[in-house]
């Protein structure tokens, strides 16, 4: 078994005092001990095998949850028929909201564009005449 396989199976926090220890003895050691953990994907998060199981289990807990959200049963009809047809009138609400946002940036853009365009046209002198004529 090697030194860094025996190192992961304590797992990160000895990865930790790895460093700290390498770091007492001799700074460049340290250093070239995280740039090979950050290479190897020990220390990181983007790392592919654990986002991979982060997500599996996030997504075990939302589906067992019921609608993505944890809420689950209450045992009760007609409160969860009550919650259910809450939370759609909220759904419903929300994306009106954002229809409105949307109309709204709309009309401040043209606003802000047109007001542009009007000082754009007080800026630009006339044509000038040809004197030449």
């Amino acid at each position: 078994m090697t030194l860094a396989a025996r190192i992961d199976d304590y797992g990160k926090p000895a990865w930790i005092a790895a460093v700290i220890l390498a770091l007492i003895i001799w700074w460049p050691l340290a250093l070239a001990l995280v740039a090979y953990l950050f290479w190897s994907g020990r220390m990181g998060c983007w790392n592919r095998k654990h986002v991979d199981q982060w997500r599996d289990k996030s997504e075990h807990w939302m589906c067992s949850r019921g609608r993505g959200f944890g809420f689950s049963s209450s045992g009760n009809r007609a409160f969860d028929e009550y919650k259910a047809e809450t939370l759609r009138r909220l759904e419903d609400e929300q994306a009106e909201f954002f229809e409105f946002l949307d109309r709204l940036r709309k009309s401040k853009d043209q606003a802000e564009f047109d007001q542009f365009m009007a000082e754009r046209a007080r800026r630009t002198p006339p044509a000038a005449t040809d004197p030449a004529i």
